[in-house]
């Protein structure tokens, strides 16, 4: 047997080490994702994820026909990142504005996530007519949260 193949083990056992080593330094020195201090929105906001999809309440210019315009506001969504709630504009019926009125923006990197997310939740709302919205890929807190007070906003409303 030749002398360099006994010594191979070892080597091995050298470099599994070392790349143990700085796979764990690298984890470690990952600074994790800071929830932000935010303080409590609305009522709903003690309530679990289950319970908040209670219908809301309604603006006070909000009419309760199906007719004319009316501003409905959904709940108020604790995400894992901070809350998320929206207004919803109906005319005669259909939804012709949707505003993200709390969303997280506790750090740079939220308002970066939310500044691409909400208006593409916005759209395909406008577009769907209805809470059925796909969620934005990197924004899924964000995207869950908008649907759910979406939908409960459109439950208030009758629709």
């Amino acid at each position: 047997m030749h002398a360099l193949r006994n010594h191979r083990p070892l080597r091995r056992v050298t470099l599994a080490a070392a790349t143990t080593v700085t796979g764990l330094v690298l984890l470690l020195s990952l600074k994790p994702h800071t929830p932000p201090a935010v303080a409590r929105a609305s009522s709903s906001a003690g309530r679990s994820p289950s319970q908040s999809l209670a219908p809301s309440r309604t603006s006070p210019s909000a009419n309760s026909g199906r007719t004319g315009t009316r501003t409905v506001t959904g709940d108020t969504v604790q995400t894992r990142w901070g809350p998320v709630q929206v207004r919803v504009t109906l005319k005669n019926g259909e939804i012709t504005d949707v505003t993200a009125v709390a969303s997280p923006t506790g750090n740079p990197r939220d308002q970066e996530i939310n500044g691409y997310a909400i208006p593409q939740l916005r759209r395909e709302a406008l577009a769907a007519q209805s809470a059925r919205i796909d969620s934005v890929s990197g924004a899924s807190y964000t995207s869950d949260g908008y649907k759910r007070s979406l939908q409960s906003a459109l439950d208030s409303a009758g629709l």
